[in-house]
């Protein structure tokens, strides 16, 4: 029963590991990004964390550097901004909001866009 019940917790755990890493371990780090207007720093995929710590995110929110998720106008429908490291230092993350692309600008497939070609966006399934 003992080993059972061992064999279930390590599987179960080696499950969340592979839920957890989004990326490959070698690009994976600690840093902090800009989200909601608020600093949060961690440990994870390293283009998502555009500063190296919590002081250079500070200074990106009081003006000292730039933030790329300062406009209002980068994400479209609801989608949120999250800055990341690479070009053009943002990402929209559009889940849940009914729309896709780069900005959220584009309508998720169904049957009011029949006529939609390409495989089907991630940020379009509702669980």
């Amino acid at each position: 029963m003992r080993g059972l019940m061992l064999t279930t917790a390590l599987f179960l755990l080696t499950l969340l590991g592979m839920q957890t890493h989004a990326c490959e371990l070698d690009k994976m780090g600690n840093g902090c990004r800009i989200s909601s207007g608020q600093c949060s720093c961690g440990y994870g995929c390293k283009a998502e964390f555009r500063y190296p710590n919590m002081e250079e995110c500070k200074l990106a929110i009081t003006g000292g550097q730039r933030n790329s998720c300062y406009s209002t106008t980068r994400c479209m429908h609801g989608g949120s901004c999250l800055q990341i490291t690479s070009d053009p230092g943002y990402k929209c993350l559009c889940e849940g909001t009914g729309f896709f692309g780069t900005r959220c600008e584009r309508p998720c497939p169904g049957p009011e866009n029949p006529h939609y070609r390409g495989p089907f966006p991630y940020e379009c399934v509702v669980i």
